[in-house]
C-alpha cells in the first residue's frame, strides 16, 4: 500500500499518525502470522471449537459446521452447514438477514424488507416491503401473487392474521377473510357487514353491534362428530354495555353481560365471575371446574383464594399464590419476586429484585437430573450454566439481562464490553479465562496450559512435553525428550 502526501492538505501530525498506525498493523500482521493472537476454545467449548480474536475489534469462531466472524458492533455473520442457515447483522438491529434452507428475509429497522423462500408445493416466492405503505409478493402461482400501496388500493394475502385482505382509499373500504368469516369495512372500523358459515353480523361502532353464530356438528379430520359452538353478541355504546352468550350448543354455555362501570357478571355451568363496581371493586369467582374460590376487595390489591388455587395477596406489600404446577411470591414489588413452574420434565425457578437488577434462574430436568442456572446482575455481570455443565461468566452486561434470549447482543456488543470472560467445562476439566479483550488470557487443561500477556507479546506455554516462554516472539524453554517405546 502506497499513500501519497500531499502539503497542501497533510501536515506533520497526519504523517506521524499514518506511520504508528503502519508499525501497529505490521506488529498486528507478524503477530497474526504467528498465531499470537490466535485463542483455541477447544478447551472449553468442543474438541473441534477455535476462535481467533483482535482485542475487541475482530473475532472468528469456527465448531464442527458452525462458524462466526464478527467486526463488533458493524457487523457480523453465523452460518451452519447441517442446519443450511445465514444469520447476518449490520448495526443490529438496524439491518438483518436471515436465511434457512431456501427462505430468506432482509430487513432495515422492520420497516424495509426482503423476504422468500418456498412453499408447500416447492414454488419460490419473493417479498418485498415498505412497511407500512407497499407490500408486494411474486410466485410462479399467480394466485399467490399481490401488491398493495396503501391507502391508495390493494390485495395482500396471509398477512396481518388475515387470509385476505383487499382495500381501496383505506380506511374508506376494506374486505377481510380469515377462514370462512368475510368482513366488508366502511370507514374502518366504523361500520362493517360480517357474513360466513351460519354468521353474520354488523355494527356502527362505537354506538351499537350485533353479531350471531348458529352451533352446528361437523366431523373433524378425525371422523369424529363435533359440536361447533354458537354465540349471540350485543354491544351498546362499548365498551359500556354489552350481551354476550357463547359456547350456545355445547355442554356448557355462558352468559357474559356488563353495565361499565357498575357491573360485570359471568355466569356459566363451570364459573361464575362477579365484579362491581368494574375493573376496580368487589371480585367474587367461583371456578367448579378448577375447584376454587375466590375474592378481592378491591381486586387486584386484596385478592383471597381457596381451593385448587391458594393466594393472598396485598399489593404491594406481600403476595403468595399456588397451585399444583405454578407459584409466584413477591415482597414489596417489584422489589422481589419468586416464580416458580413444574410441568414436567421441567422445574424453572426465578427469583428477581427490582426487575433486571437482578435475577437467578434455575431449571433442572426431573427425569435426568441435568440443572441449567444463570445469574445477572445488572449491568455488572452475566453468569451462565448450560444442561452439560458448560459454565461461563461475563462483566461488564448492560444488555445481557435485559435480552437474555438475544444471540445477536452476544454476537454484536458482548464482545465490546465484556471486560472479564471465562469459560469452565467440568466435564473436561477444560478453562479459559480473558481479561480487557485478549490482553491477558489464561487456558488450562489437564494436560496443559497456556498464558499470554499484552496480546501475545509474553507467552508462556507448559505441556507432557517441556514449557516454554515466548517475549517479544523470542522463544525461550525446552522440551522433554521422549521415552522410546
Amino acid at each position: 500500500m502506497r499513500f501519497r502526501t500531499c502539503k497542501n492538505y497533510y501536515n506533520v501530525n497526519v504523517k506521524a499518525a499514518f506511520l504508528v498506525f503502519a508499525l501497529v498493523l505490521s506488529f498486528t500482521l507478524k503477530a497474526a502470522a504467528q498465531d499470537e493472537f490466535y485463542t483455541n476454545f477447544s478447551l472449553t467449548l468442543s474438541p473441534s471449537a477455535s476462535r481467533t480474536a483482535y482485542g475487541p475489534l475482530f473475532y472468528h469462531e469456527e465448531r464442527e459446521s458452525f462458524s462466526t466472524w464478527a467486526i463488533p458492533p458493524l457487523i457480523s455473520h453465523s452460518e451452519d452447514d447441517i442446519t443450511d442457515f445465514d444469520e447476518w447483522d449490520f448495526v443490529y438491529p438496524f439491518i438483518t438477514l436471515d436465511r434457512f434452507g431456501n427462505e430468506y428475509r432482509f430487513q432495515i429497522v422492520q420497516l424495509f424488507s426482503f423476504s422468500g423462500g418456498g412453499t408447500q408445493t416447492d414454488t419460490n416466492f419473493h417479498r418485498f416491503t415498505l412497511f407500512p405503505f407497499y407490500f408486494q409478493q411474486r410466485s410462479k402461482i399467480p394466485e399467490l401473487n399481490y401488491t398493495a400501496l396503501v391507502p391508495i388500493a390493494g390485495h395482500i394475502t396471509n398477512r396481518f392474521f388475515r387470509d385476505d385482505i383487499k382495500f381501496v382509499l383505506f380506511p374508506i373500504w376494506s374486505r377481510t377473510r380469515k377462514r370462512d368469516v368475510v368482513t366488508d369495512n366502511y370507514v374502518y372500523p366504523i361500520v362493517h357487514f360480517r357474513k360466513g358459515d351460519l354468521l353474520s353480523g354488523w355494527q356502527v361502532w362505537p354506538l351499537i353491534g350485533h353479531e350471531i353464530r348458529e352451533s352446528a356438528e361437523r366431523t373433524n379430520r378425525l371422523d369424529l362428530v363435533e359440536t361447533m359452538p354458537g354465540h349471540d353478541k350485543w354491544f351498546v355504546l362499548w365498551p359500556f354495555f354489552f350481551n354476550q352468550r357463547s359456547g350456545i350448543g355445547t355442554e356448557n354455555p355462558s352468559h357474559d353481560y356488563a353495565f361499565l362501570p357498575i357491573f360485570s357478571i359471568k355466569r356459566s355451568k363451570l364459573k361464575d365471575v362477579t365484579t362491581a363496581p368494574w375493573p376496580i371493586g368487589y371480585t367474587h369467582i367461583e371456578d367448579r371446574e378448577k375447584k376454587y374460590r375466590e375474592w378481592g376487595f378491591p381486586w387486584p390489591f386484596f385478592d383471597i383464594a381457596r381451593g385448587s388455587k391458594t393466594t393472598t395477596r396485598f399489593w404491594p406489600i406481600y403476595s403468595r399464590a399456588h397451585d399444583a404446577t405454578k407459584e409466584s411470591v413477591f415482597y414489596l414489588w417489584p422489589v422481589y419476586k419468586y416464580n416458580r413452574i413444574i410441568s414436567a420434565p421441567v422445574d424453572r425457578k426465578r427469583t428477581r429484585i427490582l426487575f433486571f437488577l437482578y435475577s437467578d434462574t434455575t431449571q433442572k430436568n426431573t427425569e435426568t437430573g441435568q440443572v441449567a442456572k444463570r445469574k445477572d446482575f445488572w449491568p455488572l455481570y452475566t453468569y451462565r450454566q448450560d444442561l452439560d455443565g458448560t459454565r461461563r461468566f461475563q462483566a461488564i452486561a448492560p444488555l445481557e439481562p435485559i435480552l437474555p434470549a438475544s444471540k445477536s447482543i452476544e454476537r454484536d456488543y458482548s464482545p465490546l464490553w465484556s471486560l472479564w470472560r471465562s469459560e469452565r467445562n467440568p466435564r473436561t476439566g477444560a478453562a479459559y479465562q480473558s481479561l480487557l479483550w485478549d490482553l491477558y488470557r489464561r487456558q488450562s487443561t489437564p494436560e496443559n496450559k497456556k498464558v499470554s500477556l499484552l496480546f501475545g507479546l509474553f507467552k508462556y506455554q507448559s505441556s507432557a512435553t517441556g514449557k516454554q516462554f515466548r517475549a517479544f516472539f523470542i522463544p525461550f524453554g525446552h522440551e522433554k525428550e521422549q521415552k522410546a517405546h
